[in-house]
């Protein structure tokens, strides 16, 4: 009986002209269909005009000289993702709903459970990642269809010129109105503008939505913290919860670059 081990990882050169999965199930010990599940899921990678990218054809003949690369981990493979929901396919990008627990990309040991790799499936297109999103968030996400409209929609993040505006229930009461908190984050300024929308004072806590100028790395639930407020289920910044990060990007609205017409998505949180 075959044994899998936890985690494996290969890195090797072919020597031989020979099927993909042949040179990985020799090396690793592992069956052919394992090594199959495991290339489908991303987590196979080989060079390919100077760069290192996914390979999913098990059957691909490498040439003598060759780099492939295994990256093998039980647990993640065997990971089942929830699926994401299309809002609306504009053509050169689309917008999706991201659930909870879904990764915006993979990572080299797999994108199965990432909305690019889902995306790129139910649509049959090739899709970039334009902007990010928590893992343990939920909500609203632009996927770009070529590099072009990836490239203009990116700069749209970067350039402060997007609206996006989240919800989040967090601990204790909260009363702002438009609230600023401009703590720098890594070193880099950072703004998000708090509203409260609903106070619950049976559970001791509050739903605020927050607007956000900047996009550093986990800034809401940064910021949300920073002012002894985290947000609920942030096992990061505050206490980890059953139902999970209280955390939904709502409202994403800007002028496409690629047609110069004002778009919004989503809608906004009101009390």
């Amino acid at each position: 009986m075959e044994t899998v081990p936890v985690k494996k990882t290969l890195d090797l050169t072919a020597q031989t002209e020979q099927p993909a999965v042949d040179l990985l199930a020799e090396a690793s010990g592992l069956s052919k269909q394992r090594i199959k599940d495991a290339m489908a899921r991303g987590a196979c990678w080989w060079s390919q005009k100077g760069k290192q990218v996914r390979l999913r054809k098990a059957k691909r003949l490498l040439k003598p000289g060759t780099r492939i690369q295994l990256f093998y981990d039980d647990h993640v493979l065997a990971r089942k993702p929830q699926a994401p929901e299309l809002v609306e396919d504009k053509g050169r990008y689309s917008v999706w709903h991201k659930p909870h627990g879904l990764l915006s990309q993979g990572s080299q040991w797999g994108d199965h459970c990432s909305l690019l790799r889902l995306a790129e499936t139910e649509l049959n297109r090739p899709c970039y990642l334009v902007h990010r999103l928590d893992g343990d968030a939920a909500g609203l996400m632009l996927v770009a269809h070529d590099s072009k409209a990836a490239g203009a929609l990116s700069a749209l993040f970067s350039g402060r010129e997007v609206t996006k505006v989240y919800r989040a229930r967090v601990t204790g009461i909260l009363n702002a109105n438009n609230q600023t908190v401009d703590a720098e984050l890594d070193g880099k300024p950072s703004i998000s503008r708090v509203t409260t929308l609903a106070t619950d004072s049976e559970t001791n806590t509050t739903t605020v939505s927050v607007r956000i100028e900047t996009g550093r790395k986990h800034q809401i639930r940064r910021h949300l913290a920073g002012i002894g407020h985290p947000i609920i289920g942030d096992r990061l910044y505050g206490k980890v919860d059953k139902t999970g990060l209280q955390l939904e990007a709502m409202y994403l609205a800007f002028h496409c670059p690629l047609t110069r017409a004002p778009q919004a998505f989503g809608t906004q949180p009101t009390a």
